[in-house]
């Protein structure tokens, strides 16, 4: 089991949004930097830990622990137009 730094500014996705999400998940969506996709990809299995890190906030910092329950898929947003990050 490895151990990941996943980082989210908390007005995009907070922890308050994880647990409040249904079953407390949520697909990891938005990442473009290609370095952070590959890793996220290839490298993030079920069962791994995730630090969950605010950024860009009052007191950034970790603010939880995640499990991964699903290994990677294509973001489904990534090919529709009316989409933010298409």
């Amino acid at each position: 089991m490895q151990r990941w730094l996943m980082k989210s500014e908390p007005t995009e996705f907070s922890i308050d949004d994880l647990k409040a999400s249904s079953k407390q998940t949520n697909m990891w969506d938005g990442v473009r930097n290609y370095q952070a996709r590959n890793m996220i990809r290839d490298q993030v299995k079920k069962g791994d830990l995730v630090f969950f890190y605010h950024s860009a906030c009052a007191e950034p910092g970790i603010v939880g622990i995640m499990q991964v329950v699903k290994e990677a898929y294509p973001d489904p947003t990534a090919f529709n137009p009316s989409e933010k990050y298409f």
